[in-house]
């Protein structure tokens, strides 16, 4: 049987991230996204090591057993990517392939667009990536969709983490397993009056990929340092536009896998699946694009054999 380890490990910006890891050989970076932790990869961890990869899962900066500044602008797209090449460096290796889910996929994107002598090959699980804007993000958002529009509610001070930190499990329950309130083509816009958990119903009860010892887990990686900090990687869309200024324009190179859920949101729309078959010029090392049936935004956990067999395909295929 292959069991997870953890430990704390130093990275050259003085953060000391959690990482849980398994197994030996090339290295993979698994990225969490909001608002998870190590344990989104469980099944990853061990399919991975059995497949001969050492898989390693940290919490990211802001979240778990890691935590991180209280400061706004420590949380960047600039110190998200710093974070993970860090992370590489410090486990001794120079190369590595990293993996992100949702906000996880922003961070392995970018990754892999600034340092691709790092990267040996970058997959994106429901996120795909996009190109930098010729305008701030905040304003784009606010003219499309208005400022009710979830990633605008959560720029907001204090608010939107008491929402989430009132009652964390429920908030996991009906984040992970609670159906869309506005539909699959809506955008998720938050009500007047009301919260970001309000675009999702309780369930009446858990899919079967989801367990009530899986929802203590959350629960309790989140008790202890609240949503603050996870929410500050949101406040940042206006600053890492800002940032990237460099980069625009820029294309991901290293060899490139996305994998998406047909039922996710965020690729469930028209407009975004336009989108999708835009990528060729801008990642032109995407090998594909793997659909998964009947599966929804938590891709990983949803299905976990069917994304380890494409994780698990992709690696075997690159070379040293």
């Amino acid at each position: 049987m292959t069991f997870i380890s953890h430990r704390f490990v130093e990275t050259a910006g003085g953060l000391k991230m959690h990482i849980a890891e398994a197994g030996a050989g090339p290295l993979v970076l698994l990225l969490h996204g909001f608002p998870e932790s190590w344990y989104s990869w469980r099944h990853q961890l061990t399919a991975l090591a059995e497949a001969g990869y050492h898989a390693v899962a940290p919490d990211q900066r802001g979240y778990g057993r890691t935590g991180g500044p209280e400061e706004v602008d420590q949380y960047s797209i600039l110190h998200l990517t710093g974070d993970v090449i860090s992370l590489v460096h410090a486990l001794g290796e120079e190369r590595a392939v990293v993996v992100g889910h949702d906000w996880g996929a922003p961070v392995a994107w970018h990754t892999a667009m600034l340092r691709p002598d790092v990267v040996r090959g970058v997959v994106g699980l429901s996120v795909p990536p996009f190109r930098r804007g010729p305008r701030a993000s905040t304003t784009v958002l606010r003219e499309l969709l208005g400022d009710s529009y979830y990633m605008l509610y959560f720029q907001q001070p204090d608010l939107p983490e008491a929402e989430l930190a009132r009652d964390i499990p429920t908030t996991f329950r009906r984040l992970l397993a609670g159906s869309a309130v506005l539909g699959a083509d809506a955008p998720p816009l938050v009500p007047e009056g009301g919260g970001f958990l309000d675009l999702f119903r309780d369930p009446t009860a858990l899919p079967d990929w989801l367990t009530e010892e899986d929802i203590a887990v959350f629960t309790a990686e989140f008790e202890p340092n609240g949503f603050t900090q996870p929410l500050h990687w949101y406040r940042n869309l206006d600053r890492n536009w800002e940032l990237t200024a460099a980069w625009h324009a820029a294309r991901i190179t290293p060899p490139a896998l996305l994998i998406v859920g047909e039922k996710d949101l965020v690729v469930s729309s028209p407009h975004a699946r336009a989108g999708l078959a835009e990528l060729a010029d801008f990642v032109p090392g995407l090998r594909e694009v793997r659909w998964l049936p009947d599966c929804g935004h938590w891709t990983q956990q949803e299905r976990p054999k069917d994304v380890n067999e494409a994780l698990v395909g992709f690696l075997d295929s690159l070379d040293g």
